[in-house]
């Protein structure tokens, strides 16, 4: 392929460097930086000996911070001021109910060096995470211990949360009378859900060391009365009867044959004009465009080994397979979709 603009190596470099940029944000996160400076302004000085940080560091770290836009400061040199841009106010300080900095912390302290053996997950197939070093795979040691699975279910919340409110905007719901959430986790995607739909009875179907945590979030959004919780293993047990079953962020934590066990399950549950939604960072049918999906599937490889995660055309075929009978695909917030199979 032949251009009249000449080769710019730029978009290599940026991205051979993203990392970087990538450390010092979530660095940030975990320190607390957001959250510490709240609606205060702060000079670098003061923001640093309350997070604990020597000297050398403190002016690259929060400029670059500044230069990065995830901070505001007013003023230079050592008397300005550092302060949360409007952004950071509402996604990365803890105080907010749209925090989102869970996930940074998670990939902060466990994705970021699982990522550094990508070569070998590539080379082997086998997962790179805590299984490799003889530890418990994640899910295995998360549901053994209860505040750590309620720590992770509130990483996941923030990011999950966009995606739930755009699929309750966006989906129509009105010819449905009930709904089943599986691997509800915190009961997120059935309050958003039932905010929006008040016609909407709604179940979130979890593993029973799961239901203390979502009956705790749904009774704080005084939504009690229309969502209940429901025990099970979805591999093992029957799924619960409804007119909607979501699947949010589910599917692709499996191989191919979990994946169809699930859609068959589901299938089993719905009735006749139900319909199946699984939400996920969907990757476009041609394989092109969608970075954030293909970078996520890859995730799962170093999670799972044998996980990955899918197009819409993919989740047609294997829905067609099991007898679903039409389809569609809903975008929702940044990279993600809701996949639908209709019975």
């Amino acid at each position: 392929m032949t251009t009249n603009h000449p080769a710019d190596p730029s978009a290599i470099l940026q991205t051979a460097f993203a990392f970087w940029h990538s450390k010092v944000l979530l660095t940030a996160v975990e320190l607390g930086v957001f959250t510490k400076l709240g609606d205060r302004h702060v000079t670098g000085v003061q923001l640093g000996a309350e997070l604990g940080l020597h000297p050398r560091g403190i002016a690259d770290f929060f400029d670059a911070l500044v230069a990065m836009k995830f901070l505001f400061r007013d003023g230079d040199g050592p008397t300005s001021t550092y302060f949360n841009t409007p952004e950071g106010a509402l996604f990365l300080d803890e105080a907010s109910p749209r925090y989102i900095g869970g996930i940074l912390v998670m990939l902060n302290s466990r994705l970021f060096k699982f990522w550094n053996d990508l070569p070998e997950a590539l080379r082997t197939g086998k997962p790179q995470n805590e299984i490799k070093h003889g530890q418990k795979g994640m899910f295995e040691e998360l549901y053994s211990d209860l505040p750590r699975l309620e720590q992770f279910i509130g990483a996941m919340t923030g990011l999950s949360r966009i995606n739930f409110e755009a699929l309750a905007e966006k989906f129509d719901f009105s010819n449905y009378q009930s709904l089943c959430d599986v691997g509800g986790a915190s009961g997120l995607l059935c309050i958003e859900v039932a905010k929006k739909h008040s016609h909407l009875q709604c179940t979130s179907f979890d593993l029973p060391a799961v239901q203390p945590i979502a009956r705790k979030h749904i009774a704080a959004s005084g939504l009690s009365g229309r969502i209940d919780t429901a025990g099970g293993d979805f591999f093992n047990d029957p799924l619960p009867n409804a007119d909607v079953m979501t699947m949010g962020m589910i599917l692709h934590d499996w191989n191919l044959d979990k994946k169809m066990h699930l859609i068959r399950a589901a299938y089993d549950a719905l009735p006749s004009g139900g319909a199946l939604i699984a939400i996920e960072a969907l990757i476009d049918d041609a394989r092109r465009e969608n970075v954030h999906g293909l970078l996520m599937s890859l995730n799962m490889l170093i999670e799972f080994g044998d996980a990955f995660d899918y197009s819409g055309a993919d989740f047609r075929k294997w829905c067609e397979e099991v007898g679903f009978q039409r389809f569609d695909v809903i975008p929702l917030a940044g990279p993600s979709s809701a996949a639908v199979a209709y019975k």
